[in-house]
């Protein structure tokens, strides 16, 4: 009995924390996700990623505007020439010294490329588009894994209490069982069977310790900051789907999985159209105008000229061929993918609904189970105490009840988390739709930024 006096006070130190005055403040589940949304490394990653991917369509833009360049460069020489009698001649040294100056202008721009460019151009824009549904895809499983990890530590914080009750309840009918035999009414067996459940009861406990912390350091990771003072109270009910076919439409058309995938067929078949249009001729204008130092020492003046270049390419070696290939199977593969997505989401909705559904099922007869478990642990408490049930009846009775109080409160925690698997699923688990008090993550400013292709001259002004 004195065992588990350590492991009470431990117990109680997990689940009394959050509760110690000016220690600790009660969170709620929408505080977590609001917090975690704001601070959560995987989300400002994933914005990140999206401003990079912006970065190549002004790269892309970049290819159908002129380049302009400035170049500079200043010298000097000096020579010392002698006679071929001696090193310096019978007259001494001629000598020299010249000075140089330049200053030009370099131009370049893409008169017609085959379309290659704006292929490139298009395929940027969908590869940045494609990153921005990675970005709402990432908020959602950022967000489901808080509502799991929510979830886990009220579920495992009540069955660490629940347990400890357990333990309680055995403790007695142990010290029960050996009044009863000291007053010659029970039996050296009901004291064994008594201690065997009390250390079932306590390895049971400490499992439960072990398992909520596990849950609480997931929950530091997805939140950003320990749990304090949680509960599973959450209205979920405005988000879910009202039948298993409104899921299915929603998740079709919403799904960041489901868009990302179309962002990369389109990515794909633009890259495939770049690739066939390097077969094609490109026709560029390069010029040049030099102001300083054009005809050489102090001569002023100035100089230019402009032509075109035209290229046609013949053969590289089957690197082309190759190249066009490789588009196209990636196109394809493209494709491929985005139909294995969409049955994926599709399955992840059907498998929430009916693990929502179960859950919901699983309560209502957890809950009748739990109501009868109680009645008939009393009873039997009251026949064996008159002789009429045995120790093992009682301890057979509580294990009963113990079972059913554990799978209601697996039950209850389930069945939020399948309400919030189905609200990804659909593809509502957003910050938006959740109505969460935060700034949303979005790099649409960005984007708009990157597409001015004349910030450049702008910054120089």
């Amino acid at each position: 009995m004195k065992s588990i006096r350590p492991l009470r006070r431990l117990a109680l130190a997990l689940a009394m924390t959050a509760s110690l005055p000016g220690l600790a403040q009660a969170q709620s589940l929408r505080e977590a996700l609001e917090y975690a949304y704001t601070n959560n490394p995987n989300i400002a990653s994933a914005l990140l990623s999206v401003k990079s991917s912006a970065e190549d369509i002004a790269l892309r833009r970049a290819s159908q505007r002129p380049s302009i360049g400035l170049n500079a460069d200043v010298g000097a020489s000096f020579s010392v020439m002698g006679s071929t009698d001696t090193p310096l001649g019978p007259s001494g040294p001629s000598s020299s010294f010249n000075t140089s100056y330049g200053l030009d202008m370099d131009f370049r721009q893409n008169v017609f490329d085959n379309n290659r460019s704006n292929s490139q151009l298009e395929q940027a824009r969908a590869l940045t588009e494609l990153s921005t549904y990675a970005l709402r895809n990432q908020e959602q499983n950022v967000l489901l894994s808080v509502a799991q990890a929510y979830m886990n530590v009220v579920r495992d914080t009540q069955l660490v209490q629940l347990r400890q009750d357990n333990v309680a309840f055995f403790q007695r009918q142990v010290g029960s069982a050996e009044d009863r035999l000291r007053l010659g009414e029970g039996t050296r067996t009901d004291v064994s069977q008594a201690q065997t459940r009390l250390a079932q009861g306590v390895a049971s406990y400490q499992a439960a310790i072990a398992s909520l912390q596990s849950s609480q350091a997931s929950f530091q990771r997805w939140v950003g900051r320990p749990p304090q003072g949680l509960n599973g109270s959450f209205d979920f009910s405005p988000y879910v789907p009202g039948s298993l076919d409104q899921a299915i439409a929603s998740a079709d058309n919403r799904h960041p999985a489901i868009l990302t995938a179309a962002a990369s067929v389109r990515a794909s078949q633009a890259g495939a159209d770049a690739a066939r249009a390097a077969f094609g001729p490109t026709l560029n204008m390069i010029g040049s105008l030099c102001a300083l130092g054009c005809f050489g020492g102090n001569t002023p003046g100035m100089s230019g000229n402009v032509g075109l270049q035209l290229s046609i390419p013949l053969y590289q070696g089957g690197a082309l061929g190759a190249t066009m290939r490789k588009a196209n199977i990636e196109t394809m593969r493209s494709e491929v993918d985005a139909l294995a997505v969409r049955d994926q989401v599709r399955e992840s909705v059907i498998s929430a609904w009916s693990t929502l559904q179960n859950a919901t099922a699983q309560i209502q007869s957890a809950q009748q189970a739990v109501s009868a478990g109680q009645l008939v642990v009393e009873g039997i408490v009251q026949e064996r105490d008159v002789g009429q049930r045995t120790t093992l009846d009682v301890l057979d009775a509580q294990a009963e009840l113990t079972t059913a109080r554990e799978g209601l409160i697996g039950a209850n925690a389930s069945r939020v988390i399948a309400a919030f698997s189905l609200i990804a699923a659909t593809g509502r688990l957003s910050p938006s739709d959740l109505g969460l008090r935060v700034e949303v993550k979005s790099a649409e400013g960005y984007v708009q930024q990157v597409e001015d292709v004349w910030q450049e001259l702008r910054a120089l002004q």
